[in-house]
């Protein structure tokens, strides 16, 4: 019997190469998306696609209302930061940061993990996040993962401990493109853009639009998602 993964699958490029990776190293995976009163919907659609096309098990979708708290310009009415440079982008934490995201997510992703009888969760954070989203560092993942099995009955009576799978963590956006490439991850259908433009189209100027596009160039691939909108 093949094991079980829960995979945190956002519609972003990272999330869906992380989900690619999972079924690569042989997981059935149980996809999980959060409606959390982001700005836009267009990234659950892809999520919907990229469960589909990389056959999860199942794919859930968990309605929780951010927006109540705000405080981040992707849930509340704050303007998203537009043509930074690469240092500005890189220095400080973004508005475009949601309070403690990753941390819910996780805990979803524990919770469903745990009534899965998995001991596996995959989540597509990288080293490009490191020093402006503090959710996305790998201390912070160690400690949640000390945290699921402590505080959970498959942790504490379980024969394998709990583990947060981040098989991004260390690879350039580059890298996790030319990855995701070699394991046929459609990119067509993945959004990277924090403000998209009606239709869904990527905005060009976001600080995760100019990620992306120097990503795919240092890869030195076209992005296909960027065709996909062309007239």
């Amino acid at each position: 019997m093949r094991p079980k993964a829960v995979v945190l699958l956002s519609g972003g490029l990272d999330s869906a190469t992380a989900l690619a990776v999972a079924r690569e190293r042989g997981f059935d995976c149980y996809a999980l998306s959060f409606r959390y009163g982001q700005r836009h919907a267009v990234e659950l659609d892809c999520a919907a696609v990229q469960a589909q096309q990389q056959q999860a098990c199942d794919h859930v979708i968990i309605d929780i209302d951010l927006r109540l708290f705000g405080g981040s310009a992707l849930t509340a009415d704050i303007d998203v930061p537009k043509d930074r440079s690469q240092h500005d982008i890189s220095t400080g934490i973004p508005i475009t940061y949601v309070p403690a995201r990753n941390t819910i997510f996780l805990s979803y992703a524990l919770a469903w993990a745990e009534v899965l009888a998995a001991q596996n969760m995959f989540i597509g954070v990288n080293v490009l996040d490191y020093s402006g989203y503090p959710d996305c560092r790998p201390e912070f993942i160690r400690s949640f993962e000390r945290t699921a099995n402590l505080a959970t009955r498959a942790g504490v009576e379980g024969a394998d401990p709990m583990c947060i799978q981040t098989p991004l963590i260390d690879l350039s956006k580059a890298d996790i493109i030319r990855l995701g490439t070699r394991l046929d991850v459609d990119y067509a259908f993945t959004i990277s853009c924090y403000d998209p433009l009606e239709g869904g189209a990527p905005c060009g100027g976001c600080d995760s639009c100019v990620l992306r596009a120097k990503g795919f160039a240092e890869a030195g691939l076209d992005d296909p998602l960027v065709r996909r909108f062309l007239p």
